[in-house]
């Protein structure tokens, strides 16, 4: 079982900054592929970025490329989302999830294919 905790989610002022992180007590990050996940009141969750297991290979939902940006701290075993320019339409909870395949890109963005979840951190973007 991996357990997944997010954080740094909260209100923020259209064209703001935030940067969200996910850690899992007790795993190593970069033996699972790793995504972050959004989902706005009345809509499906979407994939919003993925880095693959064992690499800094990174995929984007296409909107969010240039804004959004993925990584992954091998050393302090932490997951980042750092999102930029936000704007109304970012306002979601955001997830992070964890699989253990090795998943080919086409298959990234596919939140069927990840094992693990986190409770999810609220981000909110309005004047």
């Amino acid at each position: 079982q991996v357990q997944l905790f997010e954080s740094g989610g909260e209100w923020m002022q259209p064209g703001g900054s935030l940067r969200l992180s996910c850690v899992a007590p007790g795993r190593a990050l970069r033996d699972y592929t790793m995504a972050w996940f959004r989902q706005s009141p009345g809509k499906d969750r979407e994939f919003v970025a993925a880095i693959k297991r064992g690499s800094h290979m990174t995929s984007y939902k296409n909107s969010l490329k240039g804004r959004f940006t993925i990584s992954r701290d091998n050393a302090a075993n932490t997951l980042n989302l750092q999102m930029m320019r936000l704007t109304p339409d970012d306002t979601a909870v955001y997830y992070c999830a964890a699989s253990t395949r090795g998943l080919i890109t086409s298959s990234l963005a596919d939140d069927e294919q990840y094992d693990y979840w986190g409770q999810g951190t609220q981000v909110t973007v309005s004047a």
